[in-house]
This record gives structure tokens, C-alpha cells and sequence, in this order.
């Protein structure tokens, strides 16, 4: 009996060793949440938490077979995971930023993802600050987290979790989950020790000491954002002593001048894989092995791709005199062709008129550079982002267009010369040139998407060579025909047809004021309407003190009523800082259409997870080109006919007013203004549309 007393308190003792060992394994781990795909839990690398000290907290990810979820970029397709942790009690903090550990490449038919197939832990990092009581025990600190992930296999399946832990609070004191995370700190990425480059055509190059073909067998890229290479395509690898490049094939996404972001990873001859984070540099030869000790060249890009840039600039610059957002001053001067004679004048004015174009263009260049490196968001035709530049334009068009009607000329447009003063000057072609530069800038033209692009990556010398390439493109025709020995010969005979074909073309700029006055309307509303009118309203008033004045005998009240136009005439401009500050287009303005959606990368991400075909139209109430292409072929019946038939999505973005989501996605597909059409097939990369749209271009696209 004494035995069997004996076998039963030995029993006894057991179990509670058992049950507090278990008790305190337990401690830093969380209720499971369990589905027949997966268990999460959440665990902390300490059983007690202290102010000051950093605790580690991860989503522990326990997968069934066939099962993977994903890294940060998740691939052709799916989503990363996201994990939010909250201390309240005896100590607080939150973190939500994930230590990722390197993903594994996970290949599906045309796709390629990257992510975590077994067991994997996605852990954060909290520094605690010393808090209140609010749970009724003294020194514990309450853990909660929330977590979504997407676990795929033959489906995709998202899932979510709340988890919570109870902690003391005290010194750090390793748990029983701490060498899980000691696991996930090996798996992570290091830094690399190889100094890195990208060359233009998307050749990433490693150089250091201990890269050889005899060190490594296999090596391959996982970019750090999606769209940026073609990541199921083949990596041809090279290793010569001290070098090693891998042939990217670049995206949409992939800008030439700019660093390239991901982890590198290196196998060698026993088959070990070491994960090295790089940052590659701008630079390096195309599909070369550098010279020993070659160092990357500085602006890679500029001695490789500026000539192709600045021709694209040259030919974007060119056809914008095609679009339909400069045609009324290119009416503007084709009238003054008209009036032009001698061969010599028509070379003075076209060279004068170039050089109103070049100056513009620098200026918006330099602009726009000068905005993109303080850090804010920024695109071509971006000054049409501002409520009181259209109306100042809408403002300077009005008045432009009553002196092409003879009516009146404006005070503050007579001084000096003016843009359609009937006595030609070389003023008055330079600020030709200028105003066409403003009124083109809510244009697009094709081949400019690119070079614009290319020139806000490069350094400031080149970028502004390539916006002078692009002015040069637009005033060349004009020159072209200046310079043309005997055109003067072509010309009809002046006569006083010029004076009615001088105010029949008024009318396509008092039709652009009407856009203006539409652009403005969906920026700021009534009351940036009801300014625009009262602006209008005062130059109007203007004119007819001016035409006063010149029926007056006397001198001085001549002199008085000239000194209340010119006041008239500025009153305007004292009314631009009660212009509204705008925000982003209501969801109603954004997308009228019934089967148009808000565009958001969220959005995008899910329709894209779930296989459907998405087209993604970047516009803006101020880009011409948008608007036609969304008369003409976006919204004809065969398009969306073969929208409705392929149950494509329709997504639409306004870039009316500034939005950094747009510019962002803008940037991503190597672009810097509006229209930007990208068609995303199920399952398949973005194919990026050109600017000028056709109802049998969209539909061959799409496939129907």
C-alpha cells in the first residue's frame, strides 16, 4: 500500500510539473485560430514584458500541405500577409512593421509568386513605454493583435485573426517560442557586401571579392514592389571572378535611372542558398561582366538612354501639335503666317516663337523637378492641378479671343505687344510660344510618356535637355516652314478675308475657356465657378472702358477711364486666393459610369487575386486627349460590349485634382501625366496601352 501511496503522489507531482510546464509554454503563445487550411497563432519571444526593453511578437503560420501564403511582394499575384499588435496595461506600444524572412519562389504555369509553404513566423518588433493598469492586474500587460493573411492553393482562400496574450510585466525572459524567432532572424535577408548596379536594359550586376563560378552554382532576383520585372521569366546568369550578372527582364514598372530594390539570392556547390538584400545603383554595362575594378557609372542611364530619350521627346513634342488641346493656338499662328511677307521676317518670327517654346519648357522642367526633389508629388501638366492657374488661363484665353474678335484689346495685353496684336512683333511670337506650352501641358502625345519619365529619373542637366528636345519637337514645324525657300509664294494673297478668318478662329478659344471653365467647376466646386465668372465679368467690364476711352476728346478723361480698364483688368487676379481649396473628386465625379469603378491598389489587388480581367483608365477633367478617347472609343458600344462580354472591370483613376495614389501608379508604369490605359488579362501581366485609343485597339486587346 505504502507503494502504491508512494506510485500516487509521484503521479500527482508529475502532472503538476506537467501542467505548469505546459502553463508556461503556453504563456507566450495564444489561442489557435485553425481552418482546415492552416493554424495561427500569435507568440512572443519573452514570457514578461518590461518598459524599454523590445519585445518580439510574429504570427506563427502553421500550413497544411499543398498550402502557401506570401512575402511582402506577394508576385504575379496575392497579397501580404499584415499583422498589427497593441500593449495596453502595465506597459504600451504598437507595431505593425513585419521582419520578413526571404520567400521562397513559387512557381504556378505562367505565374510566379513568392511566399511560404510549412511552418513560417512573420514577427514585429515592440519597444514598450511604461503605461497604467487597465485590466485589475497589477503588473500585466494585455497583448492584442489582429492579422490577415491569403492562403493559396488550387483557390485562394483570405483569412483573418484576433489574438490575445496576457504578460507580466518584468525583466525580458527568453520563452519557450524564442528559438522560433531566433529561426526567422537567420531566415531574413543581410545586407549585401557586393556593391550592385542595374544598367538600362534591366542587367543587375553584383562585383566583389568571393563571387566565382567556383563559389556559385545558381542565383536569382525577387525585386522588392511587383511590376517592375517579369518575374517568371528565365534570369540567364553569369559569374566571372569577382562579377556576376543576371539578364531582368523589365516591366512596366521598371524605370531606367532609377535604384532596384530585393534581395539577391546566391546558391552554391553544396546546394546552401544565402539571401542578400540589395539596392541596385543606376548604372553598369548592358548585358556585360564589368572590368575588374570598373566602378558603376554615375547616370548610367544618361550616357545609354538619353539620345533615345531626347528623340522620343523630339517626336512626343512634335505630334502634340497634332492634339487637340493646342489647336487654338496653333490657329493663332497660322494667322500670323498669313501675315507674314518677306522670307527673312517668317525665319525672325518662327525663331522668336521657338524661343517663347524652349523658355517655357525649361521653366516647367525646372518646375517640376524642383517640386519632384522637395519630396511632393508631381507630373507633367501638374500646374493644371492648381485652381487658380486654369482660371488664370481661362482668364488670359477670354481676353485673347475678344481682341481676335475686334472687339477690344485689353489694357494689360496691349502693353508692349500682344499675343494678337494686328501689328506683328517678335514679343508677340515669343508669347505665342509661351501659351502654347501652357495649353499643351494637359496633353500626352505619344512617345512623350517615356521620355518624361526618363527625364525626371535623370540628373537635372539632362532632364532639362530632354524638355528642351521636346519644345524643339513642338515649334519645328512652324521653323520647318519658316525656312522653306519660296513658301512665301504658297501663301494666299492678304486680303480682307484675313479679318474674318482672324475672328472666326476667336471661337475655338472661347470653346476652350468653356473647358476651362468645366475643369474648374470639378475642382472647386460652385464657388471657384462663381470666381471664374466674376473674373470674367471684370475683364468684360474692362474692354468697354477701354473702347470708352478711345471715343473720348478729352485727354484726361481718356487717361481716367484707361486707369479704371487697366484696374478692371487685373481685378482678377486679386480674386485667385478666394478660389476653394480643392480635394480629391467626389466618387461620383470620379466615376459616373455605372460599371466604372474607383480605381485603388486594393481594389486592383483583389480582382486581380480572383482572375478577373481588369482595364485601368488614368484620366483628367483638364487632359483633352482623355476626354476624347472616353467619347470616342471608351465609351462606344463595341467596347463596352467586349467589356461586358469578357466581364473586364473598369477602373477609373481622376487625376483631375493632386492624388498620390494616382501619381504613384502613374510612376510605377513608367509615366508621368495623363491618360495612362493599362489591361491586366486574368492572371497575366499589365500591358500598357498607348495614348490614342481606337474602339479595335481596345477590343483586340482585350480579345474580342
Amino acid at each position: 500500500m505504502r507503494q502504491i501511496a508512494a506510485s500516487f503522489r509521484l503521479l500527482f507531482a508529475l502532472g503538476v510539473l506537467l501542467l505548469v510546464v505546459s502553463g508556461t509554454g503556453r504563456a507566450a503563445e495564444s489561442d489557435p485560430v485553425t481552418s482546415v487550411r492552416d493554424t495561427a497563432t500569435l507568440v512572443s519571444d519573452s514570457d514578461t514584458i518590461g518598459p524599454g526593453k523590445p519585445v518580439r511578437f510574429g504570427l506563427l503560420l502553421r500550413l497544411r500541405p499543398t498550402w502557401h501564403t506570401y512575402w511582402r511582394n506577394p508576385g504575379d499575384a496575392g497579397e501580404a500577409p499584415t499583422l498589427a499588435v497593441t500593449l495596453t496595461g502595465a506597459a504600451t506600444g504598437k507595431a505593425d512593421a513585419i521582419d520578413w524572412p526571404a520567400p521562397k519562389r513559387l512557381p504556378d504555369g505562367p505565374l510566379m509568386s513568392y511566399g511560404y509553404t510549412g511552418d513560417v513566423l512573420l514577427p514585429v518588433s515592440v519597444t514598450p513605454a511604461a503605461g497604467a493598469d487597465q485590466d485589475g492586474k497589477p503588473g500585466d500587460v494585455a497583448v492584442t493583435a489582429h492579422a490577415e493573411w491569403l492562403v493559396c492553393a488550387a483557390v485562394c482562400v483570405p483569412e483573418e485573426g484576433d489574438f490575445r496574450l496576457t504578460l507580466p510585466a518584468g525583466a525580458p525572459a527568453p520563452s519557450s517560442q524564442a528559438p522560433l524567432f531566433a529561426q526567422a532572424a537567420a531566415a531574413r535577408p543581410i545586407p549585401s557586401p557586393f556593391t550592385a548596379t542595374i544598367s538600362p536594359d534591366g542587367m543587375l550586376s553584383l562585383s566583389g571579392a568571393g563571387l566565382s563560378p567556383q563559389t556559385i552554382s545558381d542565383a536569382w532576383f525577387i525585386p522588392d514592389t511587383p511590376g517592375v520585372i517579369s518575374q517568371i521569366a528565365p534570369q540567364p546568369l553569369k559569374v566571372a571572378d569577382g562579377h556576376l550578372t543576371l539578364g531582368l527582364k523589365p516591366q512596366d514598372g521598371f524605370h531606367a535611372g532609377a535604384a532596384l530594390g530585393g534581395i539577391v539570392v546566391l546558391r552554391d556547390a553544396a546546394g546552401q542558398e544565402s539571401a542578400l538584400s540589395v539596392a541596385a545603383k543606376p548604372g553598369g554595362a548592358s548585358g556585360a561582366i564589368p572590368a575588374a575594378g570598373a566602378a558603376p557609372v554615375a547616370g548610367g542611364m544618361v550616357s545609354a538612354g538619353w539620345p533615345r530619350l531626347a528623340v522620343l521627346a523630339f517626336l512626343g513634342g512634335m505630334i502634340l501639335n497634332l492634339m487637340p488641346c493646342v489647336f487654338p493656338v496653333l490657329a493663332m499662328k497660322a494667322l500670323a503666317v498669313m501675315r507674314l511677307g518677306s522670307e527673312e521676317a517668317r525665319v525672325k518670327s518662327a525663331l522668336a516663337y521657338m524661343a517663347g517654346v524652349l523658355a517655357t519648357f525649361a521653366a516647367l522642367g525646372a518646375a517640376t523637378l524642383a517640386v519632384r526633389n522637395a519630396g511632393l508629388s508631381a507630373g507633367w501638366g501638374f500646374q493644371f492641378q492648381s485652381e487658380g492657374f486654369v482660371a488664370a488661363i481661362c482668364w488670359l484665353l477670354f481676353a485673347v479671343s475678344f481682341g481676335m474678335l475686334g472687339i477690344f484689346e485689353l489694357p494689360v495685353i496691349g502693353a508692349g505687344q500682344s499675343l494678337i496684336s494686328r501689328s506683328h512683333g517678335l514679343i508677340s511670337d515669343f508669347l505665342t510660344g509661351l501659351l502654347a506650352v501652357l495649353v499643351a501641358t494637359p496633353c500626352t502625345a505619344p512617345f512623350m510618356g517615356a521620355a518624361i519619365a526618363g527625364a525626371l529619373a535623370a540628373p537635372p542637366v539632362f532632364a532639362l535637355s530632354i524638355f528642351l528636345s521636346m519644345g524643339l519637337g513642338l515649334a519645328s514645324p512652324y521653323l520647318l516652314l519658316a525656312v522653306i525657300p519660296g513658301f512665301g509664294r504658297l501663301l494666299p494673297k492678304p486680303g480682307a478675308w484675313m479679318d474674318l478668318f482672324r475672328q472666326t478662329l476667336a471661337f475655338p478659344i472661347l470653346a476652350t475657356c468653356v473647358w476651362l471653365g468645366w475643369v474648374l467647376s470639378r475642382q472647386g466646386g460652385g464657388d471657384a465657378t462663381l470666381i471664374l465668372g466674376t473674373g470674367l465679368l471684370a475683364l468684360g467690364f474692362s474692354g468697354w472702358l477701354a473702347v470708352t476711352a478711345r471715343a473720348r476728346n478729352t485727354e484726361r478723361a481718356a487717361r481716367l477711364l484707361r486707369v479704371a480698364a487697366l484696374l478692371a483688368a487685373l481685378a482678377p487676379l486679386a480674386l485667385l486666393p478666394l478660389l476653394p481649396a480643392s480635394g480629391p473628386p467626389s466618387d461620383g465625379a470620379r466615376a459616373s459610369a455605372s460599371d466604372t469603378e474607383v480605381f485603388s491598389e486594393q481594389r486592383l489587388a483583389s480582382l486581380r487575386a480572383a482572375g478577373q480581367p481588369v482595364f485601368i483608365d488614368m484620366t483628367a477633367a483638364w487632359c483633352i486627349t482623355c476626354l476624347v478617347n472616353e467619347r470616342v472609343t471608351l465609351g462606344s458600344t463595341r467596347v463596352r460590349d467586349v467589356f461586358t462580354r469578357h466581364k473586364v472591370a473598369y477602373l477609373k483613376g481622376d487625376w483631375t485634382s493632386r492624388d498620390s495614389t494616382i501619381t504613384a501608379f502613374l510612376r510605377a508604369h513608367g509615366r508621368d501625366g495623363v491618360p495612362l490605359y493599362v489591361y491586366y488579362p486574368p492572371h497575366g501581366e499589365g500591358q500598357v496601352l498607348p495614348q490614342i485609343l481606337t474602339p479595335d485597339l481596345v477590343a483586340g486587346a482585350v480579345g474580342g
